[in-house]
This record gives C-alpha cells, structure tokens and sequence, in this order.
C-alpha cells in the first residue's frame, strides 16, 4: 500500500450494505426460479426471501469485507457469494439439466437487472437533490448498489463452485466430463481466495501488476462502471458523485 493510499470508510460500509442486498437478491432469484419451474424445496427451506440471515455465507461476507476495505489506489470492490441454493431438479417441469441451467442462470440475471434499472433511474433524480448531503450520501449508495450488483454478475462467469459459472459449465458438459469437472467444486472458495488475494500478492512482489490476472477484482469492478456508463450517460451534476467512487 503507497503511503498516499486510503481507505474510505463510509465507501466501504456502503459496498458491504449493498453486497448484502445484491446477494439476498441473486439467492433470492435462484429460489423463485426454481419455484417458477414446480420445486418447491427452495421455498421450503426458507431461501425464497430477501432475508440478509438466510443467505449470507460467511466466506464470502469475509471476501467483500476484506477488499472493500482495500485502499482507494486500488479501488475497493463488493464481490463474494453468498449460501447456494440447492434445487431438486427431479421435481422440475423441465429436463433436470435445463432446469439446473435456468435456476443458476437467474441469480446473475436477478443482480443485472436491478443494477441496470438503477442506472436508468440515477439520472432522473434531480439536480437541486444533489446539493443536499443527505441526498448525496443516498445517491452515491445507489450507484454503489448498481455497480455491485452487475460486478456479481460478472463474478458468477467464473467457473468456481459455488459462482454461477460453475453450475452453468457442469450442465453443459457431457456426463464422463461433467463428472470430472465436479471433483473441482471442494477446491472452490480455495481457488476464488487464490485469484483475488494470494495472486495479486505474488503480483505485487513480482512488479507484474500489467498481468490482468493479478487484477482480476479491478477489471471486474471496472466492467461494472463501463457498463453503467455506457448505458446512460450521467448528467454533470453527477460527476462528483462519481468521482467520489470512482478515485
């Protein structure tokens, strides 16, 4: 860390807050997916809910905690998991492995759209709002809300149990492959840690910091803010909210 670095205190408390609504609302999706397709164990289990309680893993927690704690010179993140939702495919309408399919793709959807929407939304919110701290502070979670719910989504692309991606390339290969592919999932959550802490270590005593590897955490939080971005242009009573985010 550079003598320079800091650690923004409130950012870091609004990350973890907004982890854990974007994790209860990527389980949650998962549950009502599963609902929506004739399972009703999810729902019997108590996962078809927004409850912090019944989804928070506390691996995961610990991740987001421990990187949105990172110094601002390397931009503090909200990423982990949260407690998997385990279906039963048997009792689905659909073949079990299209069922597995649709169930772990709606987590990662469910976070893509309420981070979008809130994109969409932020600029509407009008100007002399801005000039309130109060206002501003709300704003500024939003777009923190935003930007982690769609990182999530781009985390669960990662082909790691217990991340999405794992789920969706298990169903998708054939059944000799899928089978060796599973004996990856104990070594899961080791794995993520590698990639997000112990590399980026390495990294840094190595003076490799142009590997992207070793900054994976950084382009994903940077994918998210591309996407918010693109999507809509913020007006630029925004900027310095952004700001505050972004530097």
């Amino acid at each position: 860390m550079s003598p320079d670095a800091k650690i923004n205190v409130l950012l870091a408390f609004m990350i973890i807050l907004s982890f854990l609504i974007a994790i209860a609302i990527h389980e949650c999706g998962h549950a009502l997916m599963a609902s929506w397709l004739g399972d009703t164990t999810p729902r019997a289990e108590g996962k078809q809910t927004l409850s912090f309680r019944m989804h928070t893993d506390p691996v995961g927690l610990l991740m987001c905690v421990i990187m949105a704690f990172q110094a601002v010179a390397t931009p503090p993140v909200g990423l982990g998991w949260g407690k998997p939702v385990k279906p039963d495919p048997w009792k689905m309408r659909v073949k079990p492995d299209m069922g597995i399919l649709l169930v772990a793709c709606a987590g990662p959807l469910f976070n893509l759209i309420i981070g979008l929407i809130i994109t969409l939304l932020l600029p509407f919110i009008s100007a002399p709002l801005l000039a309130n701290v109060f206002t501003q502070r709300i704003v500024q979670f939003l777009i923190v809300l935003a930007s982690v719910n769609i990182g999530l989504t781009i985390l669960n692309i990662l082909p790691l149990y217990p991340l999405d991606g794992y789920q969706v390339i298990y169903t998708l290969l054939p059944s000799k492959q899928a089978l060796k592919f599973a004996r990856s999932a104990p070594y899961g959550q080791l794995l993520i840690l590698v990639i997000f802490f112990f590399l980026p270590f390495i990294g840094s005593l190595a003076h490799a910091s142009n590997f992207p590897l070793f900054h994976l955490a950084y382009y994903i939080w940077l994918g998210a803010i591309s996407l918010m971005s693109l999507l809509k242009p913020f007006p630029d009573a925004f900027n310095a909210l952004i700001a505050w985010y972004i530097l």
